[in-house]
């Protein structure tokens, strides 16, 4: 069990992504999977599901995994035996995770993202999308960049700030770092006495990553990971000013959360806010609002129950939008009360306006949400946000 007394680190949390870096989870020498770590962990994240917790995976390990399935030696690897690696890897990463975690009775499903979808609208809407239903389902996502198509242009290059970008697009309140280092230090923990100059000093807390400390950041300690200490401090820029504190632990022992919450040594960098008045802030004062929706009495108290906006109660539409775009939600007088993203095109909000969802399926056919606004994507403007993962 994992404990999650008042001095846990993780007590205060509800939806959690954690990070494994492919030196935990592959054994260096062997290329081969640590199969009794790997059984420790799903334990750790089968207790903490049993109280409550929504649980993401970002794990590295499938180029790793790869090299060993295929054979292939070295530390360097030329693009295409790169990309074929991790092909042959993610199989094995996946069935790895579903085993593991199939002895809790919890279900895993595969996501490989590149960066447009973090980063474009559409996309992100539907990860978003995917993941949420996932975590509602009480599976846990297990998440990894699509290195077999991805070029050394188009790629995130490592897990820390993919996981980062994950954590902010969910709107998960905590992401764990695991490595094989505990925290940040004022210098490389794994230098001698002499080089470290006798001042290395762990960090426990980070409130304002400053100059110093992004120059405190070194490079990757393994051949086997991409990232080094500078990709964690990425992320946690990238984390904390969306609502996400960040946490960097070792993970190299057996049950690495148990130990994390009983007080194991690690760095916590605390988000200023939490994720839901970050998403807030980011629909209504990021986004530039394409187009407005004009809607009818019951349709506007179905919003102020935090209800999803259905095209039954839209009496007009104006503006050019997308799927995906801010567009601003007006009740029956002509003021606006929420702004969200839309889950329709303009042309398709305008076919769908006034009919019931099973019509509109039938209209559309491919279609199987039919919210012009999903409750997940609304920001009411005089209201509190909602707080709980995935319902940002």
């Amino acid at each position: 069990m994992v404990p999650l007394g008042k001095h846990s680190p993780l007590s205060d949390f509800n939806c959690i992504t954690i990070k494994i870096g492919s030196a935990l989870l592959v054994d260096a020498q062997s290329g081969k999977l640590r199969q009794q770590w790997l059984n420790s962990l799903a334990q750790d994240i089968a207790a903490l599901k049993s109280q409550g917790i929504d649980i993401l995976i970002v794990s590295s390990g499938a180029i790793s995994l790869g090299r060993s399935i295929l054979g292939l030696s070295g530390q360097t690897l030329s693009l295409p035996r790169i990309q074929a690696a991790a092909s042959a890897g993610q199989v094995a990463l996946s069935e790895a995770w579903r085993d593991a975690l199939a002895q809790h009775d919890i279900t895993t499903g595969q996501i490989l993202l590149t960066p447009n979808i973090t980063e474009e609208r559409r996309p992100y809407i539907n990860a978003r999308n995917t993941i949420s239903t996932l975590l509602s389902l009480g599976a846990v996502p297990i998440i990894n960049e699509n290195d077999s198509v991805a070029t050394a242009e188009i790629r995130y290059g490592d897990n820390d700030r993919l996981s980062a970008r994950v954590a902010s697009m969910i709107g998960a309140d905590c992401l764990i770092l695991f490595s094989d280092v505990d925290g940040l230090y004022t210098a490389p923990p794994n230098l001698s006495p002499t080089e470290q100059n006798n001042t290395t000093t762990h960090i426990p807390v980070v409130k304002t990553i400053t100059q110093q400390i992004e120059t405190m950041a070194k490079g990757a300690t393994s051949h086997l990971a991409r990232g080094g200490m500078a990709t964690k401090i990425d992320a946690a820029k990238i984390a904390t000013r969306s609502g996400t504190s960040m946490i960097i632990a070792n993970g190299t022992n057996p049950n690495p959360l148990a130990a994390l919450s009983m007080g194991a040594k690690h760095t916590i960098f605390p988000a200023k806010q939490n994720p839901a008045a970050a998403r807030k802030r980011w629909i209504l004062g990021t986004l530039d609002v394409k187009g407005q929706i004009h809607i009818d009495a019951g349709a506007a108290n179905a919003l102020f129950k935090g209800k999803s906006l259905l095209p039954i109660g839209v009496t007009k539409i104006r503006g050019e939008f997308e799927h995906g775009e801010a567009i601003s939600i007006l009740d029956p007088e002509g003021a606006e009360i929420a702004r969200g993203l839309a889950g329709m095109n303009k042309e398709e909000a305008n076919l769908s306006k006034g009919k019931k969802s099973q019509v509109i399926i039938g209209m559309f056919g491919h279609m199987n949400r039919t919210e012009l606004v999903h409750a997940d994507n609304l920001v009411l403007i005089a209201t509190k946000g909602m707080t709980q993962c995935a319902k940002t």
